[in-house]
């Protein structure tokens, strides 16, 4: 059983930078790919931004790229996404979801049915 918990979601204006992390729980974090998806009001869940188990490899929408950036710290069980140049259609629940298995320490994953457990998410409301 794995634990997600995301913090530091908020209201900020266009334009506007804002940070949000997600603690795991468990021994083996550094094992897991990682991800963050959003849900805005009446839409689908999207990906946002995904993460390989090691690091070193990153996926992001076209919607976010040049604006986000998703990292992980293993020591700490904790992935993060920043985010800069927020725009009001970036407003949603944004959730992070690990993935148990991979098939390289490479390897990133951008579907939702690719994801084992999900964190509570976290509100990010971007005002014009």
């Amino acid at each position: 059983q794995v634990q997600l918990v995301e913090s530091g979601g908020g209201l900020v204006q266009a334009g506007g930078s804002l940070n949000v992390s997600c603690v795991a729980s468990g021994r083996t974090f550094s094992s897991y790919p990682m991800a963050w998806f959003r849900r805005a009001p009446g839409q689908e869940r999207e990906i946002v931004a995904a993460i390989s188990r090691s690091g070193g490899n990153t996926y992001y929408v076209d919607s976010v790229k040049g604006r986000f950036t998703i990292s992980r710290d293993n020591a700490k069980n904790t992935v993060y996404l920043q985010m800069h140049s927020l725009k009001p259609e970036d407003t949603a629940v944004y959730s992070c979801a690990a993935r148990l298995t991979s098939y390289s320490s490479r390897s990133y994953y951008s579907a939702v049915s690719d994801y084992d457990y999900w964190g509570q998410g976290t509100q990010v409301t971007v005002s014009s």
